[in-house]
């Protein structure tokens, strides 16, 4: 499938900062990471922390919530802050809040409906 890039829109959740980005889809991660620069850039605080299993081990990164926009759809969501991602990450608690999922033929975003089971 390969990666999937998508053009994003990141923000304080009042709305009030809001900045476009490119940003990497990681079907392998839980929560979207912001890069500690645009989360400085933006105003975004530290509301705890988290503890974050990587493929060098687990570390500890800082979490907050951010408005988080693409595909015409947006909502305020969990972020984490990272020192060491240079990246938009967007992660799968993202995609499902947005009722988006990567589709594996085209390599693209496509909707789908929330689970209730």
């Amino acid at each position: 499938m390969g990666h999937v890039w998508i053009d994003v829109k990141i923000g304080t959740e009042d709305r009030r900062k809001i900045v476009e980005a490119k940003a990497l889809v990681d079907a392998g991660a839980t929560l979207t990471v912001v890069p500690r620069e645009l989360a400085s850039r933006l105003g975004l605080s530290a509301t705890g922390k988290a503890r974050v299993e990587t493929g060098a081990g687990v570390i500890e990164l800082e979490r907050s919530r951010a408005w988080v926009e693409m595909e015409g759809r947006g909502e305020v969501v969990p972020v984490l802050i990272s020192d060491i991602i240079d990246r938009v990450l967007i992660g799968v608690t993202t995609l499902e809040v947005l009722e988006l999922e990567v589709d594996p033929v085209t390599g693209k975003l496509r909707e789908r409906a929330l689970l209730l089971y």
